[in-house]
């Protein structure tokens, strides 16, 4: 099957954190990722079209960014979501970590 993915990805496992729609954090991992959005491997996926706050290191910024997201799919490994509007720092930033 073609992969009908807009944005390419590339297979990485930096850890990740993200804020379910009730607030709290979850600590997960991530195994791809793309200028679009993310798989994000954690037992408590938010549900399907929740919104939520992905955390991650970024290259450039000290300190972890959060960027909005909403949950496009899940599985019992996970959640994949789709990044919402990222500043030209974030931009950056994440094209140079799938450099």
């Amino acid at each position: 099957m073609a992969e009908s993915r807009q944005h390419p990805r590339k297979e990485v496992h930096p850890p990740v954190a993200f804020e379910d729609p009730g607030g709290s954090r979850v600590e997960a991992s991530c195994s791809d990722i793309s200028l679009g959005g993310m798989f994000i491997q954690t037992p408590t996926p938010a549900a399907f079209g929740s919104k939520v706050k992905v955390f991650l290191t970024l290259p450039g910024f000290k300190t972890e960014v959060g960027v909005e997201a909403v949950v496009r799919w899940t599985n019992p490994e996970g959640m994949g979501v789709q990044f919402g509007t990222m500043g030209a720092r974030e931009t950056y930033a994440l094209t140079k970590l799938l450099g």
